[in-house]
């Protein structure tokens, strides 16, 4: 219990401390504050992957009753993700920020918001009391839209934070449509009322409970069509936000559906079917749009939606496992969405970080802009690839291991399938399969456009590789991506005890994980150390080789033009176009052009503006419509005091006579029954 006051009083700590010490010491005291609160909820998250879940009451009000706290093995598994991004975080903040000093009041906000954000996600991972449940949620809104909206003088930024805020906020609406009905119904706002609960309605309606949890924890995830806030938010960020909300924010609606899982007795058939759909079309459509993209931070942000589609795709598989009986398939499909959401927290978080190196030393994150940055800042480049190669779920990085889980998941599915889950199986390797491909192409673009060739504008003088402490929790990123790629069964072991929360045994959790899996990871394990010693064997060859020449360095070649020019490289846009034209129904690409005249032309230019197709239609034509329906009242807003005045009389009268009339419509119909 003294831990538990520790954790409640640091963030406390830092709101009063922090204001009153200086530019330099006000990230430092927050990540030291932060680190408490990390060393505290680890402690117990360890605990109860180890196997002794953790639960007591902490005193409540009249209003909310008494606060059940549990922390569980899901709770201890999102607690530990939580706590590794948020650190590494936290410490490349405090290099990435050192460029704002100026900023004394915006630093001051920020560094409080920053550990009130981190006590408030892992407190949402084990309060179980609806109402304090609600309050957590929405600090944790609040706390994430302040962080956004850090560089506030810019207005995209404002829209961006404001464009969370709303979306956010319709997200805790449908919370509480959930929470309403089921204390409405029992009384309690305990979570166990609500397992209690929905045993005892019909399936229909205890399905219809369970969709309202859905799209309120779809919304924060980022599914698609609730994803609109996201490629905004990410980008507006300052980058170590950016890394944490791809992180763990947007993984927290991954818990959430998940515990909704094991709170909402339902039928889970149907629940997985409705998952695995909508994570199909979130993981196509997010990598589609990620490909066209021209900021790199946009394009990381559809990558997010992407990602988060590969993890419905194992909750849904999981989900027609426990449905149907098929233990094997739903612990297949839950681990593999378990892993994928600490794997891509790792390298989502590293590719944010390397982007934010790239920004404070170009000024700019237009793919367009950039080029030939290996050769200024090698270590960048080097950490991009790396987390570039493991987001495509290429060995022998972290990636590759918790979508191979996915794919052993869905064939192991295909061995005992009806024609109905025969053709969903299929659809679902096939998506999966194309979401790989689609990845690899897009980071060729950006990691070939952004790091590789000539630049392609006047880069800054200061243009150069950051210091090394800020690399230092990147390198450390790095360091856990291999190794759960050449060590896989060591973590993947780790998600037993949360996978028999859904399955009920234990043991029979363990079993197929570690059977099935064991059986296909070992050989590619033992592949990616060949690999890995290959590599390193050539390098060492090529060094010793070297050694013994004279190095030279020049331009990069021309391809044989002999005037060559960095405008006749690849940009972002050509280097998608056949793809672009391929999948034109799907995309939505403005553009502009300027004619070019002349025998010998000059100034010509030509952009390309990619858009969201889903918000334009969900979001933009439903605003322009109630715009235009509501301009034809303008005419009530005339400017002359005595039309003000008149409105003012006729609000009065309908207030006296609407009641009235109703009166005497009723007195009317009971004289009709009268008769």
């Amino acid at each position: 219990m003294n831990l538990v006051i520790a954790f409640i009083l640091v963030p406390l700590a830092g709101m009063f401390l922090i204001p009153f010490l200086k530019v330099n010491g006000k990230g430092i005291a927050a990540f030291v504050l932060l680190l408490l609160n990390a060393l505290i909820s680890s402690y117990f998250a360890i605990q109860s992957l180890a196997g002794d879940a953790i639960s007591f009451i902490l005193p409540g009000s009249f209003v909310t009753g008494d606060i059940p706290v549990r922390i569980d093995a899901l709770s201890g598994w999102f607690i530990l993700i939580i706590n590794l991004v948020f650190v590494t975080g936290g410490f490349y903040g405090l290099f990435y920020m050192k460029a704002y000093r100026e900023q004394r009041n915006n630093l001051t906000l920020h560094s409080i918001a920053f550990v009130i954000q981190h006590a408030s996600l892992l407190s949402i991972c084990v309060i179980q009391n609806s109402f304090a449940f609600l309050v957590a949620w929405e600090i944790m809104a609040l706390a994430s839209f302040l962080v956004i909206i850090f560089e506030h003088e810019h207005i995209t930024t404002i829209k961006a934070g404001i464009n969370y805020l709303i979306q956010a906020h319709f997200s805790i609406l449908f919370l509480m449509i959930g929470f309403i009905w089921v204390a409405s119904k029992t009384g309690s706002y305990d979570f166990q009322a609500i397992s209690a609960y929905s045993a005892s309605i019909p399936e229909s309606a205890s399905f219809m409970l369970f969709i309202f949890f859905f799209i309120a924890f779809a919304i924060k995830a980022g599914f698609v069509p609730f994803h609109t806030w996201l490629p905004y938010a990410h980008p507006a960020a300052p980058s170590h936000v950016s890394g944490i909300m791809s992180g763990v924010i947007i993984k927290i609606g991954i818990f959430g559906i998940l515990r909704m899982l094991l709170i909402v007795k339902t039928d889970l058939t149907s629940v997985g079917y409705l998952i695995l759909i909508v994570s199909l079309v979130s993981g196509l459509y997010g990598v589609m749009l990620a490909i066209i993209q021209h900021n790199l931070k946009k394009l990381l942000a559809y990558h997010s939606i992407e990602n988060i589609g590969i993890i419905g795709i194992g909750i849904g598989i999981g989900c027609i496992g426990l449905g149907n009986g098929n233990q094997v398939l739903a612990t297949l499909g839950l681990a593999g969405a378990l892993l994928h959401t600490l794997n891509h927290s790792l390298f989502k978080s590293l590719l944010f970080y390397t982007a934010g190196n790239v920004y404070q030393s170009t000024h700019t994150m237009d793919i367009e802009k950039l080029g030939g940055l290996v050769k200024r800042m090698p270590q960048t480049a080097a950490l991009f690839l790396i987390a570039a190669i493991a987001i495509c779920g290429i060995p022998p990085f972290n990636g590759f291991v918790s979508e191979f889980i996915i794919y052993i998941g869905l064939y192991n599915w295909l061995s005992d399938a009806t024609l109905v889950a025969l053709l969903a199986a299929i659809f679902s390797a096939t998506g999966l399969t194309l979401i790989g491909g689609l990845a690899m192409l897009c980071f060729t673009k950006a990691f070939g456009v952004v790091f590789l060739g000539t630049e392609r504008s006047c880069l800054p003088q200061t243009c150069k590789e950051v210091p090394f402490l800020q690399l230092l929790p990147m390198y450390l990123l790095a360091s856990v991506i291999l190794l759960i790629g050449v060590f896989p069964m060591a973590f993947i072991s780790l998600l037993a005890r949360p996978i028999s929360l859904f399955t009920g045994d234990f043991s029979s959790a363990y079993n197929p994980v570690q059977i099935k899996v064991l059986e296909a990871i070992q050989p590619i394990s033992w592949a990616s150390w060949l690999l890995i010693l290959l590599v390193i064997s050539i390098f060492a060859i090529r060094r010793f080789v070297m050694s013994r020449h004279r190095i030279s360095t020049g331009p990069t070649w021309g391809c044989g033009y002999t005037a060559a020019t960095p405008k006749i490289q690849y940009t972002a846009g050509s280097f998608v176009r056949t793809y672009s034209k391929l999948f034109a129904p799907f995309l939505l690409i403005g553009k502009h052009e300027e004619e070019v005249h002349g025998i010998f032309p000059s100034g010509g230019k030509y952009h390309t503006h990619p858009y969201d197709k889903v918000e334009k239609w969900l979001i933009d034509d439903p605003l322009k419509l109630s715009k235009s329906f509501m301009g034809r009242f303008v005419f009530l807003n005339n400017g002359k005091l005595q039309f003000y005045i008149l409105y003012g009389v006729l609000f009065v009268l309908a207030v006296l006579g609407i009641p009235l009339i109703y009166q005497t419509m009723r007195s009317f119909i009971d004289f009709l029954k009268l008769l």
